[in-house]
């Protein structure tokens, strides 16, 4: 018996004929960046941050603050919501089950946390920061415009910590200090950004680069500079950029 082959032949129509390729497309799906104001009543600097994601985001926790050349704490810039008030949202488990409840995770971000200490109380529910000075977690690219309260004749540091929980990899994984709860709530520790501004000779844009990480269990506020064992958490920004005046 004779076998019969049947070829079917199939037309591709080139989207280029179109007039799309794949660059427009993925153009055409990126969001525009949400826009977040605060600290619109402070009488310092205007800056611009402008947040644009990495691939591994996935609504992290930061604060941005400025402090002094020492590494003295002056002021907040922006703090996401559940860190400036103790409350997130899997922070209660008192019902058998994960609900939004007070809590401060202690390694979210120490560096800050710490850091704040020194001149303020912990923030929580009973002693929030701010609301001039925070916000929403932004769930995607983000452009805050802030003030700073004053104008600094000295040159100062503009710093972002950020973490995102449950970020493991080969060397911050569940097995590393299965004795510290708070470093399970992170796993991969936070990062650390900052650039240094000179107000007698300001830049048109500035990037912050990561200096370090935060403390992996949240029991100090020491800047740890080795960043070789982490992965995606430094993906988490792609970058990070500043305009000030």
């Amino acid at each position: 018996m004779k076998k019969t082959i049947i070829i079917f032949t199939i037309t591709v129509i080139s989207l280029s004929l179109l007039g799309f390729n794949s660059n427009q497309c993925k153009k055409r799906k990126k969001k525009e960046p949400e826009k977040i104001e605060a600290n619109i009543n402070g009488k310092g600097y205007e800056i611009e941050i402008t947040f644009l994601t990495g691939k591994g985001h996935n609504n992290p926790s930061f604060a941005i603050w400025v402090e002094d050349m020492n590494e003295n704490f002056i002021q907040e810039l922006f703090v996401t919501k559940s860190v400036a008030t103790g409350i997130y949202r899997y922070g209660d488990s008192s019902s058998g089950k994960w609900e939004a409840g007070e809590k401060m995770y202690n390694a979210t971000l120490p560096y800050f946390i710490h850091k704040r200490s020194e001149n303020a109380s912990i923030p929580s529910h009973d002693a929030p920061i701010i609301y001039a000075y925070t916000g929403a977690t932004p769930t995607s690219d983000f452009i805050l415009t802030t003030k700073s309260d004053i104008k600094y004749d000295k040159k100062f540091r503009i710093v972002f910590e950020i973490n995102q929980a449950w970020y493991s990899n080969n060397y911050w994984n569940n097995a590393k200090y299965p004795q510290e709860k708070e470093y399970r709530n992170s796993l991969q520790p936070s990062i650390i950004y900052a650039v240094t501004i000179d107000p007698d000779n300001l830049m048109d844009e500035y990037t912050l680069n990561p200096i370090g990480h935060g403390h992996y269990a949240g029991k100090d506020g020491k800047l740890y500079t080795d960043l070789s064992t982490f992965t995606t958490a430094l993906q988490i920004a792609e970058s990070i950029k500043i305009n000030i005046k």
